[in-house]
């Protein structure tokens, strides 16, 4: 019998940014399940702040491998504020239009985070960002670690028009 999402507890802190906005760009994840510890980065050539925050929740929620209760926590009001008080949802219901005739950005990083979120228990907290917090401190790095190799990826997604 599979155990449910509620018996397994990961925290996940993410982080994402560019220098400058748009410009390389990278992404940082730490999750933490018990004694467990995995963290994740990785990078752009071209994108933007906000495609690498959503992107970090992104790549944390698809490392794992069964449905599980998930603490998120990002420094991207942005994304939280998406998230929780139902933007994205509105804007997927409007033809991902924020309003009128205006496009929403973003979509095909929406278009991923939405299933994750349906195979999970996902709550969004938003933290100060660059306030101390080890975790959220430990992703920033991840994330310019991320964004400096050389040799990045193209961000399909940005460089297409879509974000």
């Amino acid at each position: 019998m599979q155990p449910k999402p509620s018996d397994r507890l990961v925290t996940i802190y993410t982080d994402g940014g560019c220098d400058p906005n748009p410009g390389p760009g990278g992404y940082g994840v730490v999750l933490l399940y018990g004694a467990h510890r995995k963290e994740l980065c990785g990078g752009f050539r071209l994108t933007t702040n906000n495609r690498m925050e959503i992107l970090a929740a992104i790549q944390g929620l698809a490392a794992l491998k069964q449905p599980c209760r998930v603490q998120l926590y990002s420094d991207s009001e942005y994304l939280v504020k998406a998230m929780t008080l139902g933007w994205v949802q509105r804007w997927k219901a409007r033809g991902w239009r924020r309003s009128g005739r205006e496009k929403a950005k973003n979509v095909d990083l929406w278009e991923r985070l939405l299933p994750l979120c349906a195979q999970h228990e996902v709550t969004f907290h938003w933290l100060r960002g660059h306030a101390g917090h080890p975790e959220n401190e430990r992703c920033d790095q991840l994330a310019a670690s991320g964004r400096s190799p050389a040799g990045l990826p193209k961000d399909e997604g940005y460089e297409a028009g879509g974000g």
